[in-house]
């Protein structure tokens, strides 16, 4: 499944548009190709998106799902990601308005709707609920086949969780396409489900198989492109994170792209984030698993400077090449092809 084209599409983001936790809506809106027609966001009604995010969609905000029908919705995408995943109870007001409107629910958090009977006794012909976390089918174990492919594998690995590893993932893979590069981007994670229509929900994965998911995903789509764009999940400096491990070692890449946000010191408080040089060394002895597989270079960095005003996040860009002697840029503000260079010549 995906987002259809032709679907108007609302996006529930109650104080998701200037916190961290709506990053699947703001993804939504910046990505996706469907008719979205509002933003629902108590907290922002009335104000511009384009100013508040820097997304370049002239839609309106309103303030709850009634306010939004007069835009004649079809689907509503539930477009927070708080921690855990789970449904805040302010929104089940929400989704039954919406059901009862007619609209389908896509949904990208742990807590599954469609099964509710609640839910489910409102739906009418025509309406589904989408839960896009939900473990595929025959899954397997790993064995490392995909280091035999001979496409480039471009992996995002972060300082953080939330630091732009799927945006950087899809600037890149739309930067191949411009260069006429038989490119696939892979998504790991819900929001890109939604806006690519395939992929794994990896954190819905049991961990046995989940370098598997990936290594089955990577093959399957490895011989016929001549570039992966593999979406990143989670980082190895997060206590928290179980993603990031099986996606090196199912993806098997080539190279990777280390995602940072500017400014930012610590993980959680306590766990500081050590020099983006020691970053690099870490994450290229992890991949290479001190000589058990092929090297993988770390071949440029993704600065997430959306905290910054141009001219300091220039500055920010400098600075960063200057500490680990590698290409660096935002790839929201300026192109991900100082990046993708860096992976053609890696």
């Amino acid at each position: 499944m995906r987002l259809a084209l032709n679907q108007k599409v609302a996006v529930l983001l109650h104080g998701g548009i200037k916190e961290r936790l709506g990053k699947t809506g703001l993804s939504i809106l910046r990505y996706s190709e469907s008719q979205v027609v509002t933003a629902i966001d108590r907290e922002c009604v009335g104000q511009s998106l384009t100013e508040l995010t820097g997304i370049k969609r002239d839609i309106p905000i309103v303030g709850s799902v009634a306010e939004a029908l007069r835009y004649n919705p079809e689907v509503l995408v539930i477009g927070i990601a708080p921690k855990g995943g789970t449904l805040p109870d302010d929104y089940w007001h929400e989704l039954k308005d919406a059901i009862q409107a007619g609209m389908s629910i896509v949904n990208g958090l742990h807590t599954p709707l469609a099964n509710i009977p609640e839910l489910k006794s409102l739906l009418k012909p025509g309406q589904l609920i989408w839960d896009v976390r939900k473990e595929p089918p025959n899954l397997g174990v790993a064995s490392g086949i995909a280091r035999h492919l001979s496409c480039r594998r471009v992996l995002t690995v972060g300082t953080d969780m939330s630091v732009g590893k799927m945006s950087t993932s899809l600037e890149l893979h739309h930067a191949s396409k411009l260069r006429g590069w038989r490119s696939k981007f892979l998504a790991t994670g819900q929001t890109g489900i939604m806006l690519e229509g395939d992929g794994i929900p990896l954190d819905a994965i049991r961990v046995d198989y989940a370098a598997g998911a990936v290594e089955q995903m990577v093959v399957r789509f490895g011989k016929n492109n001549d570039i992966l764009q593999i979406e990143g999940q989670g980082s190895l400096l997060h206590p928290g994170s179980t993603a990031t491990l099986p996606l090196i070692r199912g993806s098997q890449p080539t190279q990777m792209i280390l995602v940072h946000r500017a400014g930012q010191t610590e993980v959680l408080e306590g766990v500081p984030i050590p020099p983006l040089a020691e970053v690099v060394k870490m994450y290229e002895m992890v991949a290479a698993g001190a000589g058990a597989f092929a090297k993988v270079p770390v071949v440029g960095i993704a600065l997430n400077t959306g905290n910054l005003g141009e001219e300091e996040a220039r500055e920010a860009v400098n600075q960063v090449e200057v500490e680990t002697g590698l290409p660096c840029t935002d790839v929201i503000r300026f192109g991900a092809g100082k990046l993708l260079d860096a992976v053609m010549r890696g």
